[in-house]
């Protein structure tokens, strides 16, 4: 049995961190229940030996927030907070050292990055870089967006995922300082009106894939982890052909087989499926399986990989797939179970 944390987008009764228990076994879960009255957690990260949650608050005026984890019955006790310009963050990680904590502010377009205390608190900042550009989508990308933001397998690189400029921006990030610097060249373009939204590793470390908002797709890159260089291998899109619907693509994993990715779509409510070329890294769409709910941002494994979890935040549920190893393919596990306004989710290790 594993305990599994939901955060909520909103705040007022009833919303902030969610707690519920996960069988790996059986796939069943529980209806979470909430542990801990929070101001918009929407996304949030739990550190390697779970001893921490670090999580966005993403509305105005916001933050970064820590929190202590009980192991025994998964409560959280806030540590501190700190307070950003503008509206809060839309995306949190944890570089691979687990000394650092960075975030993208999509509302005010930048990327930044804090230094974690002793006692596991948000302390100083330790980089803020602000973007800077527009692309042609006349409502969407009138500036800088500011994404998603993660550490390569190395810890020598962050890269950014910028939806408003159209760009994959690549950083040099320093593990002992917590610096970013502009790597040469200082970004990858998206094909004009993609938006950029997030972004996953392969387990090689030599493959990223990315997932654009606005139309779309699943960009597959290959990665130089020595210069820091990507390079456009495919890009394929989330939806079946035939498709008419107005949606987005929101959230991309990579099973830790390295053979399948997923990406979810919004409007669509659904994960789209994919095969993974062993030699090129290169996509082939196996199939669109509905959510069972609506709008569904983020998924993830269990710690087995064996199951996926679908909050669906306008439902107000949560669908649970068993995921076959062999083809990759999604079969729903019971009936989705109901929850609050579902957002991020995470495992306790």
């Amino acid at each position: 049995m594993s305990f599994v944390f939901f955060g909520t987008q909103d705040s007022g009764p009833g919303t902030g961190f969610q707690i519920a228990d996960f069988d790996s076994v059986t796939g069943k879960l529980t209806p979470p229940k909430l542990i801990e009255v929070a101001r918009d957690p929407s996304i949030f990260v739990i550190n390697a030996d779970g001893t921490r949650l670090y999580t966005c608050n993403s509305r105005t005026p916001g933050g970064v927030s820590a929190y202590a984890i009980n192991h025994g019955s998964g409560s959280l006790t806030l540590i501190n907070s700190t307070t950003v310009e503008g509206r809060g963050p839309s995306h949190i990680s944890l570089d691979r050292t687990g000394k650092f904590v960075l975030d993208a502010n999509y509302g005010e377009g930048y990327v930044e990055v804090f230094a974690l205390r002793a006692d596991g608190g948000v302390g100083g900042r330790t980089a803020r870089v602000q973007h800077q550009g527009r692309s042609i989508d006349p409502d969407r990308q009138t500036r800088a967006y500011a994404h998603a933001i993660k550490t390569d397998p190395t810890n020598r690189f962050a890269l950014a995922c910028d939806l408003g400029t159209d760009q994959v921006l690549v950083y040099t990030f320093n593990e002992n300082t917590g610096a970013l610097e502009a790597n040469d060249p200082p970004f990858e373009p998206v094909a004009p009106g993609s938006g950029p939204r997030h972004l996953a590793w392969h387990p090689n470390g030599s493959l990223l894939y990315v997932v654009t908002e606005l139309k779309n797709t699943v960009v597959v890159y290959a990665w130089s982890p020595g210069r820091g260089v990507l390079t456009e291998r495919q890009v394929i899109s989330t939806l079946p052909g035939g498709f008419t619907g107005t949606t987005t693509a929101a959230e991309i994993a990579v099973h830790p087989s390295g053979r399948f990715v997923y990406a979810s779509n919004r409007g669509a409510d659904s994960i789209a499926v994919f095969l993974v070329d062993s030699t090129s890294g290169r996509l082939t769409a196996i199939e669109h399986v509905s959510t069972h709910g609506r709008t569904p941002r983020y998924f993830a494994f269990d710690p087995t990989a064996r199951w996926m979890l679908v909050p669906n935040i306008d439902t107000n549920n949560i669908a649970v797939f068993a995921v076959d190893g062999a083809t990759g393919k999604l079969t729903l596990s019971g009936a989705p179970v109901p929850a609050v306004r579902p957002h991020g989710l995470g495992f306790l290790p």
